[in-house]
């Protein structure tokens, strides 16, 4: 049986970052650096590690800079040649491999997750494909998407990036029940979205981190408002669940809620700890560091 590749990845972010502001407000929150890079950044290269090509952006009305941070900076590059900045230069210039493209697509109205994935049906077609959240940011030795892919590739089913959280925490996602098949992955037996601790069916939670099928597209288009009158992706899934079996699967790696503020300190910290430019320097300042 030939392998069935996921060759597309979708990455919603028209989202408003509200809880940045005013830091968001003219600057989409992917574009918020983790000392140097910019997330949407990081979520790209997890996507071309696991051998996607087409990355497909659904973006809003400020989201121009994602579109800039990507494509050629003519006057940028001169200024560096200008400057013998080569090394720079080389960085700024392969910011991607020439292989990848990159689509994007205008999400009119901010109607939610569901509905951001449903923007992207005719550039997806008829296959499955990965979706990112930004806002996730995981550190892993085997980047989260190829670990997922591997398992897309064995299973041929929709896929759920999941991991334990505190039954306190249970509102702020989408919560499976579901069943061990073998070693990190569990059949889902139900989903919902953002239930109240008491009314959780269990503490593993789905993260930024999908593989869907394009069955999905018609759920979504059936789809009523759900929580906060958007369209939920986990709601399409839901009802998916009718039709076909989907997996959550316990990813490798640390995560950071960078949507949160506390999350996007802690990797903010952590990864300049591990920057070879600045990590040493950063370490001792902490290490003097006082606090209040």
């Amino acid at each position: 049986m030939n392998k069935v590749k996921i060759r597309k990845a979708v990455f919603p972010v028209a989202g408003l970052g509200t809880r940045f502001l005013p830091a968001t407000k003219a600057s989409p929150k992917e574009m918020m650096p983790i000392v140097d890079k910019p997330l949407i950044q990081y979520a790209v290269e997890e996507a071309v590690q696991a051998g996607i090509r087409d990355m497909i952006f659904v973006t809003g009305r400020t989201k121009r800079a994602i579109e800039d941070h990507f494509d050629k900076a003519y006057e940028l590059e001169c200024e560096l040649v200008a400057r013998n900045k080569t090394e720079m230069l080389e960085f700024v210039r392969n910011l991607l491999p020439k292989s990848i493209n990159c689509i994007y697509i205008r999400q009119s109205d901010a109607l939610g997750l569901g509905h951001a994935v449903l923007c992207a049906k005719s550039v997806i077609g008829d296959e499955a494909f990965a979706v990112l959240l930004a806002d996730d940011l995981i550190e892993s030795e085997v980047p989260v998407m190829k670990q997922m892919t591997q398992v897309f590739e064995k299973y041929r089913l929709t896929v759920l990036g999941t991991q334990e959280v505190p039954r306190a925490e249970t509102a702020s996602y989408g919560i499976v029940k579901s069943a061990p098949i073998i070693g990190r992955i569990d059949r889902i037996e139900s989903i919902v979205e953002k239930p109240l601790p008491a009314d959780a069916p269990s503490t593993l939670a789905v993260v930024g981190r999908y593989i869907l099928t394009p069955r999905i597209f018609r759920h979504l288009e059936n789809a009523s408002p759900g929580a906060g009158g958007e369209i939920q992706l986990t709601d399409g899934i839901a009802s998916l669940l009718a039709e076909e079996s989907a997996l959550a699967y316990h990813y490798q790696g640390k995560r950071f809620d960078c949507g949160s503020k506390l999350g996007y300190l802690q990797a903010t910290v952590e990864f300049g700890l591990r920057h070879p430019e600045i990590g040493r320097d950063f370490s001792n300042y902490l290490a003097g560091l006082k606090v209040p």
